[in-house]
């Protein structure tokens, strides 16, 4: 990946927040725990969610660049939706940890030379994984779920 490509990706990835609050701007309670179909999250689920996937896919791209070929372990994503009680608990928190995990992600990706983007470590369940790997999941990654915000919203205005 050149470095104008990472460029338009960091860029993307620190806007992924604003875009997750833009599509939750104005929701009530009954659209945030709405879910447009059996096995599909409500906004309320996918914030807690985004707020375990970005504080350890913060961890992952640290271990990228401290560690030597670290292990990055994946997660069963649905189990940590029960366990943790995405249903219930209330989103702010989970939106503030969200941002500030984007956050001070988006420093270190600032600060990162042509060395640490060529660093690399093995996923767990998808093999070999490099910084750039991380990159191109994580700048799509809250904009794909603010993408299913509004999905919801637009479901649930419409089912009558």
């Amino acid at each position: 990946m050149i470095p104008d490509q990472r460029a338009v990706l960091i860029k993307k990835y620190k806007e992924g927040y604003q875009q997750v609050v833009d599509a939750l701007r104005g929701i009530s309670e009954a659209e945030l725990d709405f879910r447009r179909a059996p096995g599909k999250w409500s906004a309320r689920e996918i914030v807690h969610h985004l707020a375990d996937s970005e504080t350890t896919s913060a961890m992952r791209i640290r271990k990228l660049l401290v560690e030597e070929r670290p292990l990055i372990q994946g997660y069963d994503q649905d189990e940590f939706a029960r366990k943790l009680h995405y249903s219930k608990r209330p989103m702010e928190p989970a939106l503030k940890a969200f941002e500030a995990a984007r956050a001070t992600t988006g420093q270190l990706l600032d600060l990162m030379t042509e060395a640490d983007w060529q660093r690399r470590g093995e996923h767990s369940e998808s093999g070999p994984y490099s910084a750039e790997t991380w990159l191109s999941i994580y700048a799509a990654h809250a904009h794909n779920h603010a993408d299913q915000i509004r999905q919801n919203r637009s479901a649930y205005k419409e089912r009558g």
